[in-house]
């Protein structure tokens, strides 16, 4: 393959990423590596349509004053994500600011923000947000074009005709998946297609390694997903006021609330689960347990009102983790990072599928035969003819 052509693959695949990385995390509400700002509130930091650098909150430790972060809002864009510096801290949580803009996001009506909310950090070199110029406007303007050619097509179809994040996001991330053969597409048209005329039989033969890398990939991807899909960060309401009633979120100055909490295993392994809290004046019990096979089980939320009237929210985060370890490794390692923790039951479930795999397969590589090697009915009836005509000579 020449050097034209890995640069023409590798852009294919670079611009493929980008997009795919960008329109995931925001299906997700979870920028992934990369995101972007759609208004002027951070100027001059960030021109509205700049992309930037995005740091998950889970590998940045402690938020800090003067932090550019990305946070799930309640009130402002309709309680989508937003992108502003943190300018304050208090005991209700952080204060928060757009650069351009002339007061805070708290005199605006947003309530503070607690670290539960805070999905990510713009990555800072020197104080100083690493931007991307106009990546935002790029996806904006693919998100558009999608929208219109959805509303277009979904009415011929039999689909609603407003896009719908699902639906929308379903056509977004098939364009960009789509765009990952690109490379491949053009390096194929090229003057390498001549190539494949001198296939060799080995062509038809996996290597063992291979192939077990393949199975391992979608073991480690399914465990993964079995255990990040489920955890996240649940909100809850509490008022502080002088007239309490029947609602056990509603409760005096200084007084607290007890919540139960249920946890549903619908999986076929058990798993060890480990509350956290992501916010002040919030507590579960027991911090942590092991839910059986198809099993549930409960722990108790405790919210505590402030002294002054008001509404007020806290957040518990909640971690999901394959027990394939005893509960307390797992719940140490979680105490070191969540990452160490999904590392290490991923680390098991590959040891044990080599195991499984190399005692009952072997190490030897496979042979998969192509359609090509297919012998015609007519050939093979020809040759047990010649064989029978040779034993009887």
């Amino acid at each position: 393959m020449t050097t034209a052509s890995l640069l023409k693959r590798g852009l294919g695949f670079g611009l493929a990423l980008v997009v795919i990385l960008l329109i995931v995390g925001q299906l997700l509400g979870q920028p992934i590596l990369l995101g972007y700002v759609a208004t002027g509130s951070m100027e001059p930091t960030m021109d509205a349509g700049d992309g930037f650098v995005s740091v998950p909150s889970a590998v940045t430790g402690d938020v800090e004053e003067g932090d550019v972060v990305v946070y799930q809002a309640r009130e402002l864009h309709g309680g989508g994500l937003t992108t502003h510096r943190v300018v304050g801290e208090t005991e209700e949580g952080y204060v928060t600011k757009g650069d351009a803009n002339p007061f805070t996001d708290q005199d605006g009506g947003e309530p503070h923000v607690t670290d539960g909310q805070i999905v990510a950090k713009a990555w800072q070199v020197n104080g100083e947000v690493v931007t991307i110029p106009h990546l935002g406007t790029a996806v904006m303007g693919i998100q558009g074009i999608t929208t219109g050619a959805y509303e277009t097509v979904a009415p011929i179809i039999g689909l609603t005709t407003t896009a719908s994040n699902n639906g929308l996001g379903a056509m977004l991330v098939a364009i960009g998946v789509a765009m990952l053969g690109f490379g491949t597409v053009f390096e194929r048209l090229g003057p390498t297609r001549r190539e494949t005329s001198r296939r060799r039989s080995r062509e038809n033969v996996i290597a063992f390694w291979t192939a077990l890398g393949l199975v391992l990939l979608v073991f480690v991807t399914f465990s993964t997903a079995a255990m990040v899909v489920p955890s996240g960060t649940t909100e809850y309401g509490l008022v502080s006021t002088t007239s309490p009633n029947d609602d056990p979120q509603v409760v005096a100055p200084g007084e607290t609330a007890e919540l139960t909490r249920m946890i549903d295993n619908a999986g076929y392994m058990p798993i060890v689960v480990v509350h956290e809290a992501r916010s002040g004046s919030i507590n579960a019990d027991p911090a942590s347990q092991t839910i059986g096979i198809r099993d549930s089980g409960e722990t108790t939320v405790t919210l505590s009102a402030p002294d002054e009237e008001g509404e007020y929210t806290r957040h518990l985060g909640e971690y999901r983790y394959l027990s394939v370890l005893p509960p307390s490794v797992l719940v140490w390692l979680h105490g070191i990072h969540p990452f160490a923790a999904i590392a290490a039951v991923n680390g098991v479930i590959v040891g044990i599928t080599v195991a499984i795999v190399l005692v009952i397969f072997g190490s030897g590589d496979l042979r998969v035969r192509s359609a090509g090697d297919h012998v015609p009915l007519s050939t093979r009836l020809e040759r047990r003819l010649r064989k029978w005509l040779r034993d009887r000579e």
